[in-house]
């Protein structure tokens, strides 16, 4: 069994979760180099050390920030490929959901700071491509794998095929990091999202 959380192990908790809000409005409004953990320590309204105690480096806060903002894109990404749904039902679902959640703002600021301060510090894009997009990838290749042995798309290599899925999903976000266009209406996203997987319907239909 396990043992009930304590006084103390709540009080933790809550305070991790304060760090890790703050930590992460930071990094995404600032960036990873412009965040320090002074600056997060001062926010805080404690010590450094306290800080510290929690998390014993910037790149460890950041990781643990990079949870805080994946957990919830990654649980509703599964939940679209639950079986029991025929897979254009399921297809659909998941790049709905996906692209709802990558033209979202904080996930725009996300891919702006890895993208721009990946070439100094490349663990962030490591961290970040451990906690998001290999997780996504290799649940979706999953998926495609177990539809190809049902008959309902053609013998590949499933992990191909969930990144050619994944790319035709992200056919505009690009102009959503480049800053070149506003927020898209949701009569286009909704179409993106149709054209995306009849696409990959076309390209993996049964031989």
């Amino acid at each position: 069994m396990f043992a009930s959380p304590t006084r103390r192990d709540e009080s933790r908790a809550a305070r991790q979760a304060a760090i890790i809000a703050i930590a992460r409005r930071n990094f995404l409004d600032h960036g990873y180099a412009a965040t320090s953990m002074s600056t997060i320590a001062g926010k805080l309204g404690g010590s450094k050390g306290t800080l510290w105690a929690y998390f014993p480096s910037k790149e460890a806060l950041f990781a643990a920030v990079l949870d805080d903002v994946t957990e919830a894109f990654r649980a509703q990404l599964y939940d679209a490929l639950r079986p029991g749904r025929d897979c254009r039902t399921t297809l659909l679902d998941f790049a709905r959901r996906f692209s709802e959640k990558l033209l979202s703002p904080d996930a725009v600021s996300l891919y702006r700071l890895v993208i721009g301060e990946g070439g100094r510090f490349p663990e962030i894009g490591r961290l970040f491509d451990d906690r998001g997009p290999a997780q996504v990838k290799a649940r979706l290749a999953t998926y495609l794998e177990r539809e190809m042995a049902a008959g309902h798309f053609r013998r590949a290599d499933p992990f191909r095929a969930a990144q050619h899925l994944i790319q035709l999903i992200q056919i505009r976000h690009n102009t959503q990091l480049w800053g070149s266009a506003g927020p898209l209406p949701a009569e286009e996203r909704e179409r993106d999202a149709q054209d995306a997987v009849d696409l990959f319907h076309r390209a993996y239909a049964p031989d």
